[in-house]
Formats: C-alpha cells, structure tokens, sequence
C-alpha cells in the first residue's frame, strides 16, 4: 500500500515548484520569415507577473483539489453490513440510489442469501444489476423493491454491478 504522507509530501513539493518557478516561454522567435514594416508584433506572449500569494493560493487549492479526489478513490473506506438471519436465510435490504447502500454485505459463507434491492433513482445505468459469479441478472422497477437469492458456496468476495459496471458492491462471504 503507497505511504499516504510520500504521496501528500511529494504533491506539496510539486505545487510549490510549479508555483514558484519563473514563467519560461517555450516557443522560440522564427527569424525566417520576414513581417511587412507596417505588421505591428501582436504574436509575442507579454509576461504578467502575479504575486506570490496569488500563486500559493492556486498551487493549494489545486493540492487540496488533487488531495480529494486522492482521498475519494483511494483511502475512503465504506462501512460493510452484515446480513440478518430470518427463518434460516440471510436477508440484507439495498437501496439503490446514486449507487448501493450498503455497498459491502458480509454473509456466512454456504448460507442462503436474500438480496432485496430498493431502486430509488430513475437514471437508466441503475435499472440493472449484475452478479456475475451467481450468473444473475435483475432489471429494477423504479420504487419497488426487488429480491434475488443467492448462494455463496466458498469464503471470498462476490461483486456486484450496475448494468454500465459504474456503480459497484460486494458480499464479502465468510467462514463462522
């Protein structure tokens, strides 16, 4: 796993050394090819220089701004649920809005399980979901629920999907 502060302190450096360093043109003059006396020389970039707080300013929201998406796609974690047992099947309720909550179901491995999902949002990448290691497919009506049992033979994690694979959870199956 990457070192949360390597990656924080190397993002810091580099904003800064962007931040700070002197504006550089890249381009160079071309001095083959002759300009009419009358043309006026409208094709040079003029330098501006901005204070150093406004550069600290934009290099850290910029950080900050790389920092979250960091932090969102890598190190959140979501909470996982376990299921509860009714008449010797275990059930856990989905709800299915602007993704799956909960997103990470553990279950005892070798026991029945009753998947109910509750779609909530009317976008088209949510009226399916797909488990693949169960071979299931279910299309979700818009504000009913909809139930699906499955049977996790083995210890292990099991995913699931929306139809567009954008939206993701898990059943994480488990000896006990």
């Amino acid at each position: 796993m990457l070192n949360k502060n390597r990656i924080f302190g190397s993002l810091v450096g580099l904003g800064l050394f962007l931040a700070l360093t002197t504006n550089t043109v890249l381009t160079q003059p071309n001095n083959n090819v002759e300009m009419p006396a009358s043309a006026e020389q409208t094709s040079q970039f003029q330098k501006i220089e901005q204070p150093l707080g406004l550069k600290l300013v934009v290099a850290l929201g910029g950080l900050g701004s790389i920092g979250a998406e960091l932090w969102w796609f890598m190190f959140s974690k979501t909470k996982s649920q376990k299921a509860r047992v009714e008449r010797g099947i275990q059930s856990v309720d989905i709800v299915v809005d602007g993704g799956y909550t909960p997103d990470r179901i553990e279950v005892r491995a070798g026991k029945p399980v009753k998947l109910n999902f509750f779609r909530k949002d009317p976008s088209s990448c949510l009226e399916q979901v797909l488990l693949p290691d169960f071979n299931k497919a279910l299309d979700l009506t818009l504000n009913q629920t909809t139930s699906v049992e499955i049977l996790p033979e083995k210890p292990g994690e099991y995913a699931f999907t929306c139809g567009m694979n954008m939206y993701k959870g898990a059943i994480i199956a488990f000896l006990q």
